[in-house]
């Protein structure tokens, strides 16, 4: 009797599941079918449905479109879907073996998933624990589910090894010693890391951010200026993570109270990829950002970067001069690097002796001398513009002109005969004359050793396959900067749109540039102690764009979105 009381209580104890009581509540089965098919399950430790289905109380059919109607999901025939063309990689294919689904796709950080039984939280929570995404459900027979999974794992072991995200895919150039990598424990996040790198190189992105918190883990991308989530690991993974990257970039993986910087190189489809490593500690671990450095991006060329033919004129006539300044200015991430090294590498000729020094090198030019300033060390900018004037230089190029010592050894070598290119973090072109004088130059020498300023700012560029023309009202182009000459009808704004050839309406991005000789007249408003704005009025006489100008002839022919360019040209 103890026995039987025992049982009685243990079923009793056995919660109904949620699609037992959609069919009962649909006349499918009656609570006692109900009840001895739970108690089954559970004795053979299977799931619910798949009893059901097996007893023919109830078709696989009858189960999914009672399901659709009463959860209000889709109901897909999984017959009629080519199973190679589903994606692989999104959920482990372990995973779906185990939890009975298909996965159908990815929109955002939502994940489509097939399954023959939705309600199913416990395998819902797993899910979403796995890919750390939301979940948006179809249902489909369970038949169909099994014999798509059968052909996705038959397909697998037969193309075994010829994944792109085997280790040997993204093997550091430099033969790393592999320290703790092979370990079984840290084997899913090497494969991790491996898949997220790979996925922002062919995504075109700039930089990939490791973000740890209290109680999450995040890891963004930086596409075209704007970083975008792309997956949420758990957050017990971080410290591996963290020490996998600090081996691959030669740091000290036992320090993690200090800031590190490390550099690696990795091969992918073939291609060596050079990555800058910085790790910050944070209060919840070490924040790590791994910049991408693509050298073939100096060597785009200055009409890929987006220069109107009188702006890319004015340039190509300063850079030739055979001495002289020229300062690129606007803010972090404006693309300075890539416009000064596109310079160098027009002017990058075996008779020309060309230096650089830079916080650090990330961009790898052969034929160019390149220095990474150590201030640690005593290497700062002026030490290095010091010793490159000993070493019979014709260009100069210096990363950054941030103090007065820099600024004056770099003022004197353009009025010495070398041709000196740098950047500086100021607005526009007019104000970086200002921000040269405030940095205690003399007037004298500023108006006698720069010959051209150029300011910039990257847009991002409408995609050409989804762009759509844009009902923009005449005030608003007025007001944004427009004459009413311009608005003659020969040309149309557009709009982005998004599609699955671009990311949200846009698709890479291109310059917008400020482009300011210096002049005569300029020369003598700088030598009369004259303001930024007075340089600026004298500019637009001598027939250069502002900023938002230039931004504005990119809406004209269809390159970009008003909107874009009214942010990244906030006047």
């Amino acid at each position: 009797m103890a026995i039987e009381e025992s049982a009685k209580k243990a079923s009793a104890a056995m919660s109904i599941p949620t699609v037992a009581r959609a069919l009962i509540a649909a006349k499918l089965l009656t609570a006692q079918q109900v009840e001895a098919l739970v108690q089954k399950a559970h004795t053979e430790g299977k799931e619910f449905v798949d009893v059901a289905i097996e007893t023919k109380l109830v078709s696989s059919a009858m189960v999914a479109q009672t399901l659709s109607s009463v959860f209000a999901v889709p109901y897909l025939d999984l017959s009629a879907i080519d199973t190679m063309r589903l994606p692989q990689n999104l959920l482990d294919l372990k995973l779906c073996l185990a939890y009975k689904v298909v996965v159908l796709g990815k929109r955002q950080n939502r994940l489509l998933i097939v399954s023959a039984d939705p309600s199913n939280r416990e395998v819902a929570e797993k899910i979403k624990f796995a890919t750390q995404s939301q979940l948006e459900w179809v249902v489909a027979k369970s038949d169909h589910i099994a014999a798509v999974l059968e052909q996705i794992a038959k397909s697998n072991s037969q193309e075994a090894g010829s994944s792109d995200f085997e280790f040997g895919e993204m093997e550091d150039v430099a033969e790393v010693e592999d320290s703790g990598a092979s370990e079984p424990d840290d084997a899913p996040v090497v494969r991790f890391l491996q898949k997220m790198i790979i996925d922002a190189f062919r995504m075109g992105a700039s930089d990939l951010h490791f973000e740890p918190y209290e109680f999450n883990y995040r890891v963004r991308f930086r596409i075209d200026g704007e970083l975008r989530e792309m997956a949420s690991p758990p957050p017990a993974i971080k410290d591996k993570l963290a020490s996998r990257i600090k081996v691959i970039s030669r740091l000290d993986i036992a320090e993690k109270r200090i800031p590190q910087d490390g550099r690696t190189k990795m091969r992918i489809g073939g291609k060596s990829i050079d990555f800058r490593v910085s790790t910050l500690p944070t209060l919840f671990g070490e924040k790590i950002v791994i910049r991408i450095l693509d050298s073939s991006s100096a060597k785009v060329g200055i009409d890929a970067l987006g220069y109107e033919p009188a702006e890319k004129e004015r340039l190509l006539t300063a850079i030739e001069r055979p001495y002289g300044m020229v300062l690129v200015t606007g803010p972090t991430g404006s693309g300075k690097t890539v416009s000064l090294y596109s310079c160098l590498n027009l002017l990058n000729k075996p008779g020309v002796n060309i230096s650089t020094a830079e916080d650090p090198s990330e961009i790898n030019l052969p034929g160019v001398n390149q220095v990474n300033v150590n201030d640690k060390a005593g290497l700062t900018f002026s030490a290095a513009l010091k010793s490159f004037l000993r070493q019979d230089p014709d260009i100069i190029m210096v990363g950054e002109i941030r103090d007065l010592e820099t600024a004056d050894i770099a003022i004197k070598a353009a009025q010495t005969g070398h041709m000196v290119l740098s950047t500086l973090h100021t607005n526009d072109a007019p104000t970086t004359l200002t921000r040269l004088r405030n940095m205690g130059i003399a007037p004298f020498n500023i108006a006698s050793s720069v010959i051209l300023i150029t300011a910039q700012r990257l847009a991002r560029r409408l995609c050409n396959t989804c762009k759509e023309p844009a009902d923009v009202p005449v005030d608003t182009l007025i007001d944004a900067g427009f004459t009413y000459d311009d608005l003659d009808g020969s040309w149309t704004p557009y709009k982005p749109v998004g599609c699955s050839a671009c990311n949200n309406g846009y698709k890479g991005r291109v310059g917008i540039y400020q482009v300011m000789p210096i002049s005569e007249e300029i020369q003598r408003i700088i030598l009369s102690d004259g303001s930024a704005l007075e340089i600026q009025a004298q500019s637009e006489r001598d027939g250069v764009r502002s900023l938002r100008q230039s931004g504005l002839q990119k809406v004209k022919v269809g390159v970009t979105s008003l909107e874009e360019v009214l942010a990244v040209t906030n006047e």
